[in-house]
């Protein structure tokens, strides 16, 4: 069974979203973490988009990168340029990927316009997702 840490900065948005896709696509093939350099808790608008597709986001947790010191890790994916550059020192043979995906969480505007904000990364992190399963898992 392979692990999989998902980073961004604050483990509210982006990584719990790719948490909840790499989880759905991998099919109990995988571990699937999320964590942040940083914790601010999970954003109810994340949660919201998810459900809109299916996946329940609900009980995941903001967690900080230094609670999995101790897991052997096989792949570490940074979700956005913050964490891949100041991510601290993080002991592992895991190969390492990056995508940076804009923040849903800093988008402005009506209730309707951060929505569609945040549905639109989704789709960007649901489709890397289904080809990272795809290329590293299959």
């Amino acid at each position: 069974m392979k692990n999989i840490l998902v980073l961004c900065t604050g483990n509210s948005c982006r990584s719990q979203i790719a948490e909840g896709y790499l989880r759905h696509f991998a099919n109990n093939k995988a571990n699937v973490y999320s964590a942040g350099i940083e914790t601010h808790g999970v954003n109810p608008k994340a949660i919201q988009v998810m459900a809109e597709d299916g996946i329940d986001i609900s009980k995941h947790t903001s967690n900080n990168i230094d609670e999995y010191m101790d897991i052997p890790f096989d792949f570490v994916i940074t979700v956005c340029d913050n964490a891949k550059e100041n991510c601290p020192y993080f002991p592992t043979k895991a190969q390492r990927f990056h995508q940076n995906f804009p923040d849903p969480a800093k988008a402005t505007g009506d209730l309707n316009g951060v929505m569609n904000e945040f549905r639109s990364v989704r789709n960007m992190i649901k489709a890397y997702s289904e080809s990272f399963i795809t290329e590293h898992l299959s």
